[in-house]
């Protein structure tokens, strides 16, 4: 299940930058965190007992790559049987067999009483055994499909055994270890960290100039960081009262993983906020809230 990074501390220090801010006049600095796009405690959808762990803490994983395996040796017995069960295909060509021979008589049957060398009861018999064929066939076919299905069934469930990653991302946890038994607990942590989010407290008197689409230069805390464009994807539409601030979230580019999660970071403001450059594939919002 994907959770935000965001807590009740990390808002307080925003808040905080925030208010200290000046209005904005000819150079503004917000406060800013750059998160993860998204973190996931990826666990096992069934009980079972960790065979092996493929990752470490750092460790890059691509969305379906397998993370984690739990023992399976039932369920590739399963799989083993339901496919033989499958492939079986002796019983239908017996059906079918029989099948086409009890038909050839009915027919031969019917030119016989046609030239009257036996008699309707021995047609009605023809025409009953050849029921009685087109029956059983449809009932080994039937059961074939049944098969197959079983062995999808087991497949399914041979493959909630292999935990795999939901997403491209970087595994910033690990918790289990081989020979542990997975109930509820998560086996990893995994954050995604293209593209990151970017969470920024604005005061009041910007409320109606940050649109949805405008393009803003982020500055990362970190040392030789050049500055970078992030663009807004969400503006609350709320105003806290206390701190007559409201949040705005951003999304950073960062295909190379150059800028880590969880830094601290500013965003220069200056008179042109009013004019922010827009993108005009996301539909923008009035600050009345309609779009």
């Amino acid at each position: 299940m994907m959770a935000p990074t965001s807590s009740c501390a990390l808002f307080a220090v925003l808040v905080l930058a925030a208010a200290v801010c000046a209005p904005a006049q000819a150079q503004e600095a917000l406060g800013c965190l750059i998160e993860p796009h998204q973190v996931a405690e990826v666990g096992s959808p069934v009980i079972g007992i960790i065979d092996t762990i493929a990752v470490e803490r750092g460790d890059r994983v691509a969305k379906g790559q397998v993370i984690a395996t739990l023992r399976a040796d039932v369920e590739r017995a399963a799989v083993g049987v339901a496919s033989t069960k499958a492939m079986v295909a002796a019983e239908v060509q017996a059906a079918q067999a029989n099948h086409d021979l009890a038909r050839q008589k009915f027919l031969r049957a019917q030119e016989l009483v046609a030239r009257k060398f036996i008699s309707t009861q021995a047609l009605d018999q023809a025409r009953a055994e050849a029921d009685v064929a087109r029956q059983r066939l449809a009932q080994a076919q039937d059961q074939r499909r049944i098969w197959s299905r079983e062995l999808q069934l087991a497949e399914a469930q041979l493959g909630q055994r292999t935990i795999r990653s939901p997403a491209n991302g970087v595994i910033a946890e690990r918790y289990m270890s081989p020979g542990e038994r997975v109930e509820e607990k998560p086996v990893v942590r995994v954050a995604t960290l293209d593209p990151l989010r970017v969470e920024v407290v604005m005061p009041a008197q910007l409320f109606g100039s940050i649109r949805l689409g405008a393009t803003l230069m982020v500055q990362p805390d970190m040392p030789n960081a050049v500055p970078r464009e992030a663009r807004v994807v969400l503006v609350d539409q709320l105003i806290d009262g206390p701190s007559n601030t409201f949040r705005a979230r951003l999304e950073l580019p960062n295909s190379n993983y150059e800028v880590p999660a969880g830094v601290r970071c500013k965003i220069e403001l200056g008179a042109e906020v009013p004019t922010l450059r827009i993108d005009r594939n996301i539909p923008q919002m009035r600050p009345d809230g309609v779009r």
